[in-house]
């Protein structure tokens, strides 16, 4: 059918499509576009997710850090060059765990002090070559997948801090079931961080929208920001703006 192949070249050119824009396009209903999505992935050809598809299967697995760090390098880099430029001197912050964080470490050049808190072996070990920035790693149960800590010793540190930021990287991002990683123990830490801290923004790339996974961190209501690179679709770019949450794309 004509309109089979129009979603799927839609699909390969875009990685994810919503209900929405297909209505509009091909002038049909909902639940027209819904069944299509259903026939095509009974046969294999997408994933259906909340309001839309993938080409992606949206159930996210725990891979290694060193595997998550080859994926979309250059779109990582750019928004943690943007992410940086929220850091003043001064500042008290917590980067948690992931690849594009870890970027973020990468592109801190403040020369003026700052405090940064972390779950990240792989963010402190960047950091210890500044002299102006002093690191406090939080300590607990060693995740080998992420290169990070999780626990109770951790959680219990942050409940005498509080910062100015939290970056934080997810593994997905759907606007109804909210952020989530693939590991249970690192949400729990991820939301002590949230409460440690006045404002959070999240950095992902635009491959992380429609997917999810096993540990969910919080409502996407609950970001103050995201920030992720010119993949995201218009429309998805809309609905988050129309949440109150400011979006950044780089």
């Amino acid at each position: 059918m004509k309109r089979h192949q129009l979603i799927l070249d839609k699909l390969n050119h875009e990685q994810h499509v919503e209900v929405s824009e297909l209505c509009e396009e091909l002038n049909v209903s909902a639940v027209t576009i819904r069944k299509d999505l259903k026939l095509l992935e009974d046969k294999g050809l997408l994933f259906r997710t909340h309001g839309g598809a993938s080409l992606e299967n949206p159930y996210i697995n725990d891979r290694p850090v060193n595997e998550k760090e080859k994926i979309s390098v250059m779109e990582k880099s750019d928004i943690a060059k943007e992410a940086a430029k929220l850091i003043k001197d001064n500042d008290s912050i917590m980067i948690a765990s992931g690849t594009t964080v870890q970027q973020l470490a990468k592109s801190i050049t403040n020369k003026g002090a700052l405090n940064v808190i972390t779950s990240s072996l792989n963010v402190a070990l960047e950091l210890l070559n500044h002299q102006n920035i002093q690191v406090i790693q939080l300590g607990g149960n060693l995740r080998h997948t992420s290169s990070s800590v999780t626990g109770h010793y951790a959680e219990h540190i942050l409940e005498h801090i509080s910062c100015n930021q939290l970056f934080l990287g997810v593994d997905g991002i759907d606007l109804e079931y909210g952020c989530t990683t693939t590991s249970l123990e690192e949400a729990l830490l991820n939301q002590k961080m949230m409460k440690s801290s006045q404002r959070t923004i999240i950095l992902a790339d635009s491959s992380k929208f429609g997917k999810k996974s096993f540990g969910r961190i919080c409502a996407i209501e609950q970001v103050d920001q995201i920030i992720t690179d010119n993949g995201i679709s218009p429309s998805l770019a809309k609905k988050i703006r129309d949440l109150g949450i400011k979006l950044s794309i780089v």
